[in-house]
């Protein structure tokens, strides 16, 4: 069974049409890769998956439960909304990370966030808290920062921002862990170690969702791969096919302008 389901969603800004009759599903502990030239919908449909865009048409169905139902007349409150967002973790391309946060507090905000809805929270806060702060220690140990807990954004690098990021995401153990162009604003040789972090979450079967430029990256962890030109998706398959043996004028064209 599918733990992703997208069914014919389609988003338009005013007159311009950005998503038009995306389909596909992804199955639990595969990684997906979608490719494509920019302005061809990719961030767009990602923010639509979690929540930060409302789209007009389609369904979306994560574990089972469905998200997004353009077809339904009932809308999910902004308490509903904020639950099922915080089961999809999302790495952005600019990290995101609150400047007056330190790294472990940035890690927890979200998890405290939420503690504060539960029914013991008030008499067990100390408690909740510090079971927060351990497990969100243990996710930051596993992206190498266990000595920057104290550190501020300001004093980071770009590949130790997005560690941070991928590890707030982690620390919310979302369903489905997506990547919005994780390596865009680093440099090359920062590129490589988030690039590393993403082969190992893949090796631990952790359900992924990647947007990237990185052919060669894309081909060795992706299970399956989307090109996505104009809105609509122009080839899709395995990983080994589509970078490999593509089928479509349009993909071959993209691949030859595109180099790691």
């Amino acid at each position: 069974m599918a733990i992703l389901e997208v069914s014919n969603v389609e988003k338009s800004f005013g007159k311009t049409k950005v998503l038009e009759g995306i389909s596909f599903n992804l199955e639990e502990g595969h990684v997906l890769s979608i490719i494509g030239s920019s302005g061809s919908g990719k961030t767009t449909l990602l923010r639509c998956i979690n929540f930060l865009e409302t789209a007009d048409k389609g369904k979306i169905i994560v574990d089972g439960d469905v998200i997004f139902d353009g077809e339904s007349r009932q809308k999910l409150s902004k308490k509903q909304q904020l639950e099922k967002q915080l089961s999809i973790g999302l790495v952005f391309q600019d990290f995101n990370l609150f400047p007056q946060y330190n790294v472990l507090e940035n890690v927890t905000l979200a998890l405290k966030i939420r503690a504060k809805r539960r029914p013991d929270f008030k008499k067990n806060k100390k408690q909740i808290f510090e079971e927060i702060d351990e497990k969100a220690k243990s996710v930051i140990k596993k992206m190498g920062l266990e000595d920057k807990l104290d550190s501020y954004p300001c004093m980071l690098s770009g590949g130790q921002k997005q560690r941070v990021s991928i590890a707030r995401a982690m620390a919310l153990e979302p369903k489905i862990l997506f990547f919005d162009e994780p390596t865009s604003a680093l440099d090359p040789e920062l590129t490589g170690e988030i690039l590393k972090v993403i082969r190992e979450l893949a090796k631990e079967k952790m359900t992924m969702v990647i947007v990237t430029h990185e052919m060669t990256f894309a081909k060795e962890v992706s299970d399956y791969i989307v090109f996505m030109d104009k809105g609509v998706i122009a080839e899709e398959g395995e990983a080994s096919e589509v970078i490999g043996n593509p089928k479509t004028a349009r993909l071959k064209e993209f691949l030859s302008k595109i180099s790691d």
